[in-house]
């Protein structure tokens, strides 16, 4: 899609961090917007802060792990603007291991990070399809294409969502048709996903060890020290956009030692050797400078 101006974006988790960065970038280009999350007073605060600035915009609250608010959210974009052309299934949230959290913490990641976009593409797919124009970008990781111990419910996620708009994007060109799909796939961004707890429903939250909560915070806090600053992401994403980019990568030189490693354990028949310190992974994952 290389001319955006007037054509209608949909981005959930868009009232901060890469969401916001993404809507602002897509401003610029005279991008219509609406914006999903489910912090209503964030939201609140960034559809105000956009319409100020001359942007038409609209927000919407929305648990995108409920197909119903996401159902809700499509309807509402019609309503206000007739169609959508953009679909950023952005919205993620973070959590620790695979055998040291709840099933019902595996139930809301999941919920969040996978069905989410499930449900984006499931519910909007279909509106650019017939359409015959459109670009959906589903957020996911470099976590997405390496697995870490530490976050392995959150890789667990990730690299589901990979393997999703992988075969979305070929589903959509075996089908002829000019609905393109981008995956996202950053290291470190500074955002506020290592505070991913405050977003929790709250029966769960009260469930929720707080030194658990607490020490996933501190580490990925840990991580955001020269994290990347999101409106570079949102710049490669509206570049990916434009150009029908597949894989859009912020980080490349972390990316191909991800992918590297971990074709070099496949042919291997599995990891080297283990990760003895964990804090060794985390600093080979610091993004450079």
């Amino acid at each position: 899609m290389q001319e955006l101006r007037g054509k209608v974006a949909v981005i959930t988790g868009g009232a901060s961090g890469i969401g916001r960065a993404i809507a602002e970038r897509l401003a610029t280009e005279g991008v219509r917007l609406v914006l999903a999350d489910i912090e209503e007073p964030v939201l609140a605060e960034t559809t105000a802060a956009l319409r100020g600035a001359g942007v038409e915009v609209i927000g919407v609250p929305t648990d995108v792990s409920k197909i119903d608010d996401v159902r809700a959210l499509a309807a509402a974009t019609i309503d206000a603007f007739g169609a959508v052309h953009v679909v950023c299934n952005n919205a993620g949230v973070a959590s620790r291991s695979v055998i040291d959290i709840s099933i019902e913490q595996w139930e809301w990641i999941v919920g969040v990070n996978l069905w989410g976009v499930i449900y984006g593409c499931h519910v909007f797919g279909p509106l650019l399809r017939d359409q015959d124009e459109g670009h959906i970008v589903n957020t996911a990781s470099l976590a997405g294409l390496r697995g870490i111990g530490l976050l392995g419910s959150y890789c667990t996620t990730k690299f589901a969502v990979v393997g999703l708009s992988e075969s979305l994007q070929n589903e959509f060109l075996t089908a002829g048709s000019a609905v393109r799909v981008s995956v996202l796939c950053p290291s470190f961004v500074r955002t506020r996903i290592g505070e991913s707890a405050r977003n929790m429903p709250p029966a769960l939250a009260a469930s929720h060890p707080a030194e658990q909560a607490a020490e996933t915070t501190g580490l990925i806090n840990q991580m955001m020290v020269g994290a990347m600053d999101p409106a570079i992401v949102a710049d490669q994403v509206l570049d990916a956009i434009t150009t029908e980019r597949f894989y859009v990568l912020p980080h490349p030189d972390l990316a191909y030692v991800a992918t590297r490693d971990r074709l070099a354990w496949m042919m291997a028949g599995g990891p080297v050797a283990p990760v003895a310190d964990e804090r060794t992974l985390w600093d080979a994952l610091r993004p450079p400078g």
